[in-house]
């Protein structure tokens, strides 16, 4: 016999407010002591845990990872990527009409992609369901992402059945998306939306886009790529760093190039400068100056670690033995080291980090600007001084310029050419 508080679990689909209504009275009878078999055991589980970990049913905001534009950018390198049209083909509605949130999160629980209605998205935002956000359960609390990941298989939530009241308008279909010849999980399919949105095919639906998503992994070979935060073993794993210019990456051998901050890409070329280390509190004044706080430092490079795994070491912070650290800037310097400047120049396009006005990388990229044009200016080679001074990197070096006309003559186009761009320079200087 059904206890005399639980609903009628036939309401669920048709008539989903009524039953939404009985279902947060039973949880709420259910946390005040009085258990209601509405509720499974392992729901009550995760309720309690959710709650051991500080998660308020009254209302809960949940932990940011990182920011949206930062988990975007993590999401473009993220294996999943090549499954996201198909999924949203067949899943998303970003119609007008649209009221279902297609939602998909890596294997933590991180949201990195979200498609719907702009109508949907914003009733996300107000419960800052958004890229970036951690809705696992000690991110969030009980629900069915979270559900999701623990159990392996596919969870649905309806109202009261999440944790966090502000939640329970909502109801929530997930099952997770897995490595197809590993196994592993590789993230949570989810589709969220108001209530009413529910059907009893909602979890059908869901489970045949997994199917889909783990085939066409298969077939495009995907499924076979190292996880996003590598493992290091005795082998020595190479992370290649790009620094030069204003599209920072990185990317681990044998994996696609993943976009970084600024900020990330300072720290990241301030550990690639030493190899002793760096403690937070010297970090914190490299990249922040005196009002440089250990604390900040200390968020930065749990996403920095977030992302590249035991590459990174704690205490001080630094790049593992098993790992080769390899730059663009580091590969301009061994080329001017080794004495091929031509290979140098080629591999040197535009300044290292050049949006940055951090006082430590000024000082890194005006020392190898200076070491590129010294070599240039004394190569004796009027090419390729000509070359440098149609860069942007040596396009104000007056003595290359100089050293240009001392070799071929006023008269030699290539002086005239130079001669001109400096002119030109210098009025708008003047102006």
């Amino acid at each position: 016999m059904r206890h005399a508080l639980a609903p009628d679990p036939g309401l669920r689909f048709s008539s989903p407010r009524e039953y939404a209504t009985k279902l947060r009275s039973a949880q709420a009878a259910t946390l005040a002591g009085s258990p209601d078999p509405a509720f499974s055991a392992s729901l009550l589980e995760s309720w309690q845990r959710s709650m051991a970990l500080g998660i308020n049913p009254e209302g809960h905001s949940p932990v940011h990872l990182h920011d949206v534009s930062e988990a975007r950018v993590l999401g473009a390198g993220h294996r999943l990527a090549s499954v996201i049209p198909l999924l949203s083909q067949m899943l998303g509605d970003e119609s007008a009409a649209g009221r279902h949130l297609l939602v998909v999160t890596d294997h933590r629980g991180e949201v990195l992609w979200r498609v719907g209605s702009g109508t949907a998205l914003r009733l996300a935002d107000s419960l800052e369901f958004v890229e970036g956000a951690d809705w696992s359960e000690s991110g969030i609390g009980t629900n069915a992402i979270s559900q999701a990941l623990i159990t392996g298989g596919p969870a649905q939530l309806f109202s009261a059945e999440h944790l966090v009241r502000t939640h329970h308008d909502w109801a929530c279909t997930a099952a997770p998306i897995r490595d197809p010849l590993s196994g592993e999980i590789l993230g949570v399919l989810d589709v969220s939306g108001p209530i009413d949105t529910v059907t009893p095919d909602s979890v059908r639906m869901v489970r045949c886009g997994v199917r889909l998503a783990e085939e066409l992994l298969k077939s495009t070979g995907t499924a076979s790529l190292p996880p996003s935060a590598p493992k290091v073993s005795g082998t020595v794993s190479t992370l290649f760093l790009r620094l030069l210019g204003d599209h920072p990456a990185a990317q681990i051998e044998g994996s696609p190039q993943l976009p970084i901050t600024l900020r990330r890409a300072e720290i990241l070329a301030l550990m690639a400068s030493r190899t002793q280390g760096w403690s937070a509190e010297e970090l914190a004044y490299q990249v922040h100056g005196e009002d440089g706080a250990a604390a900040t430092i200390r968020t930065e490079m749990h996403r920095i670690r977030s992302v590249l795994g035991p590459m990174v070491e704690p205490n001080p912070y630094r790049f593992s033995a098993g790992i080769h650290v390899v730059s663009d800037a580091a590969l301009v310097a061994g080329h001017l080291r080794a004495g091929r400047l031509k290979e140098a120049l080629a591999a040197y396009p535009a300044r290292l980090l050049n949006r940055s006005t951090n006082l430590s990388v000024e000082l890194m990229r005006d020392e190898l600007n200076e070491a590129v044009a010294s070599a240039v200016r004394f190569s004796g080679d009027a090419n390729i001084i000509s070359h440098w001074c149609s860069t942007d990197m040596g396009s104000h070096d007056i003595a290359a310029a100089a050293a240009l006309t001392s070799l071929t003559g006023p008269g030699d186009s290539r002086s005239q050419l130079v001669r001109a761009r400096m002119e030109r320079i210098d009025r708008e200087l003047r102006a």
